[in-house]
């Protein structure tokens, strides 16, 4: 574990603490679940190299890219406060990944990546206490939805 992981809950906890009075509370939540999501897949051994990566016309976004040994990862965070309707990722459609897909292939043009050490993946975060987390793999490619998201 990171000797500074207190330092760091405490430092995201202050800075989920302002967002909550300045911004509207469902980009407040988005953001506490990409922090949240951050610290997880780190604690996994996954390096966050980016976040909320946007290409230079703002069409798309991916909220973290990751390495994992020697593949990108493009990870897409769903944050809500309760699972009762279902989990995050039900939220994720054709539009959605589709724009994910343009960002990752932004980045990696940009850093000279080859498309096939590129993966996508999803993290459902529900902000309970403590907070749950549902990390899927390779959830999705390029081309079309895998069976494991509803899209």
């Amino acid at each position: 574990m990171n000797p500074f992981s207190h330092v760091l809950r405490l430092s995201d906890y202050a800075r989920h603490t302002r967002r909550v009075r300045e911004w509207e509370s469902g980009q407040a939540l988005g953001r506490r679940g990409e922090d949240l999501a951050h610290r997880f897949l780190e604690r996994r051994g996954m390096t966050i190299v980016a976040r909320n990566y946007r290409t230079a016309t703002g069409s798309a976004e991916a909220d973290l890219v990751a390495w994992e040994r020697d593949t990108l990862v493009f990870v897409e965070v769903k944050t809500r406060t309760t699972d009762e309707y279902g989990p995050p990722d039900r939220a994720i459609g054709d539009e959605k990944r589709r724009a994910i897909v343009r960002a990752a292939a932004d980045y990696g043009r940009r850093a000279g990546i080859p498309e096939d050490t590129v993966r996508f993946d999803v993290v459902n975060v529900v902000v309970s206490n403590p907070p749950s987390f549902e990390h899927i793999r390779d959830a999705f490619t390029a081309g079309r939805a895998r069976k494991k998201l509803p899209f």
